[in-house]
């Protein structure tokens, strides 16, 4: 069943916690030296681990068993189990994309007045917490202005800039980041040998790239893929690639080498070969266009950009950095300009790789 693998691979203590150190040291500072906030903001993509991350320092704080000077939760006391299991009273839990209005927030004023029933703190995670209607954000606010000394809040967003900025001001603030694909491939590796999962060559890596860094989408694709395809025999790339719809990156890597050397003919005859094979042409133009982004990122910065490492291998960063090298930036943006006006026309195009040729013909001509 989808999410098994995420649910049943999420890190229960801050040392399985393998990425967002900045924030995980923080934190855990903060638990040593008996330094706690009274509401915190996890800002960042989807599925970097911000509900995790907020669920381990509930149950570090609340620990029976840990010590002075500790951060770690012992997992073991009553407190951990009853966090684990998801039966305590006192972690509650708020998805604000359906629970967004006042009479919600109100109700959960009411709750937060009540003391603890089994916890030191009671603590509450709102999800999507961006997504609360006006009213019921500011009347959020009067609590965090005045909250009593038993309550911690813990909003998560991945659209931290639709927060209003009183509430903002209000929270230690923790942005998180998309994870390498390294990471999530070190991490799909140990579920594989755990689960005795046996995957082709490169499989992991394209399930790392599609998941955009998110580590929790990378887990549940492998979920799918071991379900469909993977109970009795070995995960092959290509049954990947169908399940995802996968445009390969060296197909948009070996196109913009096509441009970037003027070979137009080999370009189209190109294209006219991924028709036959049934390539998504939309999902082609905008990667296409992500590569472009990349050089001209990499032409304006001229040095290492961390983000590359969480999207692309070592081979293709090179690859970007040598193109970078050799572009005017006045050309990439008139590339870019003619990329992203194509693909707007495609969608209105009898013929869908029409479009595409005739942005290969001006991009050509524009670097003669």
């Amino acid at each position: 069943m989808s999410g098994v693998f995420y649910r049943k691979y999420r890190p229960k203590k801050f040392q399985d916690f393998t990425n967002q150190e900045y924030v995980v040291q923080t934190l855990k500072n903060a638990i040593k030296k008996e330094m706690i906030s009274h509401a915190y903001l996890f800002s960042g993509p989807r599925g970097v681990g911000k509900t995790t991350l907020a669920r381990i320092f509930a149950k570090a704080i609340n620990c029976q068993k840990r010590k002075k000077g500790e951060f770690e939760p012992c997992d073991q006391c009553s407190s951990c189990q009853e966090i684990n299991e998801g039966k305590s009273l006192d972690l509650i839990e708020i998805d604000a994309a359906s629970q967004r209005g006042i009479e919600e927030i109100r109700d959960l004023k009411e709750r937060v007045k009540f003391s603890p029933t089994s916890l030191k703190y009671k603590v509450f995670i709102l999800d999507e917490a961006h997504q609360l209607s006006k009213d019921a954000a500011n009347a959020l606010l009067k609590t965090l202005e005045e909250p009593p000394a038993h309550a911690i809040f813990i909003l998560a967003t991945t659209e931290v800039h639709k927060m209003i900025p009183t509430i903002l001001s209000r929270c230690q603030r923790f942005d998180f980041k998309r994870l390498k694909i390294k990471d999530i491939v070190e991490n799909l590796r140990k579920i594989c040998w755990a689960e005795k999962i046996e995957t082709e060559n490169g499989v992991l890596e394209l399930v790392a790239q599609n998941a955009e860094g998110s580590l929790r989408d990378a887990q549940n694709l492998l979920d799918q893929l071991f379900t469909v395809f993977g109970q009795d025999k070995k995960i092959t790339l290509e049954e990947v690639r169908l399940m995802i719809g996968y445009v390969p990156s060296e197909i948009v890597f070996k196109i913009v080498d096509f441009l970037l050397k003027k070979q137009l003919k080999e370009a189209v005859f190109y294209l006219n070969e991924l028709y036959e094979k049934g390539i998504n042409f939309e999902e082609l133009a905008k990667k296409i266009i992500l590569a472009f982004q990349k050089i001209l990122e990499a032409k304006i910065v001229q040095e290492r950009i961390e983000d590359f490492e969480r999207e692309l291998t070592e081979e293709q960063i090179e690859k970007i950095y040598q193109w970078a090298q050799n572009l005017k930036e006045e050309d990439l943006r008139k590339i870019l300009e003619i990329l992203i006006l194509t693909l707007g026309k495609m969608r209105y195009s009898v013929l869908p790789q029409l479009p595409l040729e005739l942005a290969f013909v001006s991009i050509v001509n524009l670097l003669k």
